[in-house]
């Protein structure tokens, strides 16, 4: 603080009675102005013209102890005359009579500095102020030793006991303020400190909430600066990430409201001669003002300096022992950026150090998702172009083209009609389209439309109630219901009853229905697949199937290709075949001989792949060893089947050459008419059991029924 002058006391001659009179009053008014003051040199200027009217000085001093330093600091001068002595000035304890006091506790008098040879140095200091006596108090609580109070003057002057005993006095009360005033200090400095660690917390707790809101940065950006601004002044913000291969900095957002195209998006920066490459390399933040600025020849600190920049502070983000960037601020103020702001930017910065790698590992993990996702698809590709496709095997273009209309209609939820030969697997098409339809999750229900009596497939279609008829004891659960919010297959659909048509057309028009017996309207969500091998149009033609009921149907048809129609892949379902019948059979068929797969090859396979996977079937059974053995009875012309008395001969004949077909057998349904006829005959017309032509054929009994039918074919009366 600046030195007080002090005007020279005029105290009149008194008596004894009334000097003590006014030091006691005097002590009265040091006690009041104790209680009134809070503030050091406030007190002691109050507390030097009060005291003048006893006590006859020209300057007063309180000299404390500075534990820190072990030193005695010069708080408070009042004085008359002008000194160069300062407030704050410090001295060696053994170098000073304060010191001298403060360790003995004793009162140190000086009646004249040209006598006194102790402390040479300090006494010389004071002659040159004019100091020629003095007397040196200490001050010192029932707690604390806290320093001296030293009454001066600039003439010898001898201190009577009196007057040293009314300073003593003086003293212990000064003593009790000097000791509330200094921990009010410390209070006041414990309040400063906790109210930054406050404001400090709370922009770390402002800074988290920011960055726990979303893992994108640029999202996170400006609500980092948002937070920064309130705390520490600063005209410019960024955020660097550093590119570990390349040991560059890319400037991944900033902001500099002045001009926001200060910088190119995507910016890169050197590490080396950038404040920001030094805090990378360090591992400690880095902070330049002024000409510290121009040391670095940086185009990117360039510009800032021609922006008006003057100071800089570019904060290291580590986490774990890896550094992700830097978070760097700047500002036009040299003096910005003080110790306590640099010291609040590094646990700021370790918190966007987390969020940016956490940013960068979902980024990560989204990149593996798309190229997991990309790699699905090929791979899925990849499995149709081996055709593995829902356990149907194969690679030809007439395949291909069907399972491709199979991924084309199964999204859409359409009715689809799927036509084709018997054995073509009519079925894993139905479940293929299920499987790649939203409704995979929910029931695949099916229903072989010619394999139940017509007078029960309503009950089987749409349930029926108790009583509806005889026998019929319970209620039951229809397959559309069954198959509410999934997929029903209707196999056979050309030989659903005429009479049950108009209901059918009505469930899949309006979804709704009632059970045979009731009068409950039954709503369902069901997708239709249908199947048949007969031609529809045809069937409409004759008046035997609806023709609303067939265009109902007829949505989206799928053609599935007989497999003389796709030849080439006989050898993959052969293989597909005998790997898996091995394994179920406990077989160890390893490999088929070339003349066999020929033969295989060359048959024309009425039956499809039903009928391929039953001779197949048959042959591991029947081969001993590791070699596939063919029945080649089998696989021979329709001319060449067993008479009715000899072994009987199970498999379709061969119709790959043409030729040999135009001489024997003038269409394709024609051998395979008198194939069935031979079979029937072999079978005395016996269907179904384990010595009927179904088995004798290979086929269902269902489906010999349904090619029978077909091929009008019926038992001779």
């Amino acid at each position: 603080m600046a030195e007080r002058v002090i005007s020279p006391p005029e105290v009149p001659h008194a008596s004894p009675l009334e000097h003590s009179r006014r030091q006691l009053e005097a002590l009265l008014e040091v006690s009041e102005a104790i209680a009134q003051q809070r503030d050091l040199p406030a007190l002691f200027h109050d507390l030097a013209a009060r005291l003048h009217s006893v006590i006859d000085f020209d300057f007063l001093t309180l000299v404390l102890h500075d534990a820190a330093k072990n030193v005695m600091r010069l708080h408070v001068l009042e004085t008359r005359i002008p000194v160069e002595k300062h407030t704050g000035s410090e001295v060696a304890i053994e170098d000073s009579p304060s010191g001298w006091v403060w360790q003995n506790q004793q009162p140190y008098v000086i009646g004249d500095l040209e006598e006194e040879t102790r402390f040479p140095d300090f006494t010389q200091r004071l002659r040159g102020y004019g100091v020629r006596s003095m007397a040196i108090i200490p001050l010192t609580t029932a707690q604390h030793r806290l320093g001296a109070m030293c009454f001066g003057h600039t003439v010898p002057q001898r201190i009577t006991d009196t007057e040293l005993q009314f300073m003593q006095r003086v003293a212990s009360q000064v003593a009790v303020a000097v000791d509330n005033a200094l921990n009010l200090e410390t209070s006041q400095a414990y309040q400063q400190q906790l109210a930054r660690e406050r404001d400090r917390f709370r922009v770390l707790l402002e800074v988290n909430n920011v960055l726990i809101t979303s893992r994108e940065l640029p999202e996170l950006f400006p609500g980092i600066v948002s937070c920064l601004e309130r705390v520490i002044h600063h005209d410019y913000t960024s955020l660097a990430l550093l590119d570990p291969a390349t040991k560059t900095l890319r400037i991944y957002a900033f902001y500099f409201p002045s001009n926001q195209n200060i910088f190119k998006p995507d910016t890169i920066l050197p590490l080396e001669n950038t404040p920001a490459g030094r805090a990378i390399t360090t591992g400690l933040p880095c902070l330049a003002r002024g000409s510290e600025l121009d040391r670095y020849p940086s185009e990117v600190v360039n510009i800032l300096r021609a922006e008006g920049v003057q100071a800089v502070c570019c904060v290291p983000l580590i986490h774990r022992d890896r550094t992700f960037g830097t978070l760097n601020l700047a500002s036009r103020r040299i003096d910005t950026f003080t110790p306590a702001d640099v010291e609040l930017l590094q646990p700021v910065g370790a918190q966007i150090a987390i969020a940016v790698e956490n940013a960068l590992a979902f980024k990560e993990i989204d990149a593996l998702k798309d190229k997991l996702a990309v790699e699905k698809l090929y791979l899925e590709e990849e499995i149709r172009s081996e055709l593995n496709f829902e356990e149907i095997v194969g690679e030809s273009a007439a395949l291909k083209r069907a399972l491709g209309q199979v991924e084309l209609a199964a999204p859409a939820g359409t009715t689809v009609l799927l036509l084709g030969e018997t054995g073509t697997g009519k079925e894993l098409f139905a479940r293929a389209i299920h499987n790649l339809s939203p409704r995979r999750d929910r029931t695949f229900v099916k229903i072989n439309c010619a394999a139940i009596p017509s007078g029960l497939l309503e009950s089987e279609l749409f349930g029926h109630e108790r009583g509806a008829f005889t026998g019929a004891i319970n209620q039951k659960i229809g397959r559309f219901e069954l198959a509410d919010r999934g997929t029903l297959f209707l196999d056979e659909a050309g030989d659903i009853p005429l009479e049950l048509q108009p209901k059918l057309l009505r469930v899949l028009q309006e979804q709704e229905f009632e059970r045979l017996g009731g009068n409950r309207t039954q709503r369902v969500d069901v997708r239709v697949v249908a199947a048949t091998n007969v031609d529809l149009s045809k069937l409409v033609a004759q008046r035997a199937f609806r023709n609303d009921l067939y265009y109902r149907l007829n949505v989206f048809p799928i053609q599935i290709p007989a497999l003389r129609e796709r030849f080439e892949d006989i050898p993959l379902l052969v293989r597909y075949f005998v790997q898996r019948f091995s394994r179920s059979l406990n077989k160890a068929v390893e490999y088929i001989p070339a003349d066999a797969m020929d033969a295989l090859v060359r048959y024309s396979w009425p039956g499809n792949v039903r009928e391929l996977e039953n001779l197949i079937e048959r042959a591991v059974l029947l081969s001993p060893a590791k070699e596939l053995r063919i029945p080649r009875s089998e696989l021979k012309s329709p001319d060449a089947l067993a008479p009715a008395d000899s072994e009987p001969s199970f498999s379709f004949t061969s119709l790959t050459s043409s030729t040999s077909l135009t001489r024997s057998i003038s269409t394709l349904e024609e051998a395979e008419r008198q194939h069935i006829l031979r079979a029937l005959k072999q079978t005395q017309w016996r269907i179904a059991g384990p010595k009927g032509a179904a088995t004798l054929l290979g086929m269902k009994r269902t489906t010999l029924q349904a090619r029978m039918r077909k091929l009008g074919i019926r038992r001779p009366v």
